[in-house]
């Protein structure tokens, strides 16, 4: 299964991101292996990146998203693409991902 996480940084040890739909990176694993770090085109900007940001991550094949907090326009689109959601309260991405 592929999974994303909203990350601040690159790497495992990155802090996970406190919104969705902005968050500069996702860290997308694979069997529990980190596979890229995916900078996310539509953190800075005008309105639509709720809806955005799901449908690049099904495009990349993930399955579950993992964040802090998700808005609603992403939390529809998720829905709408059949990727899981799950909100975490852990700090660091490598926390999140054991979880």
């Amino acid at each position: 299964m592929k999974i994303a996480i909203a990350a601040q940084g690159t790497d495992k040890t990155s802090k996970v991101s406190e919104r969705g739909g902005r968050a500069p990176y996702y860290l997308i694993f694979e069997d529990g292996e980190l596979i890229e770090a995916f900078k996310n085109p539509f953190a800075t900007g005008g309105g639509g990146a709720g809806f955005a940001v799901p449908k690049a991550l099904a495009q990349k094949g993930v399955e579950k998203v993992i964040g802090k907090q998700f808005g609603g326009n992403m939390l529809r689109a998720m829905e709408e693409t059949g990727i899981v959601m799950a909100e975490t309260t852990e700090q660091t991405v490598e926390e999140a991902l054991k979880d």
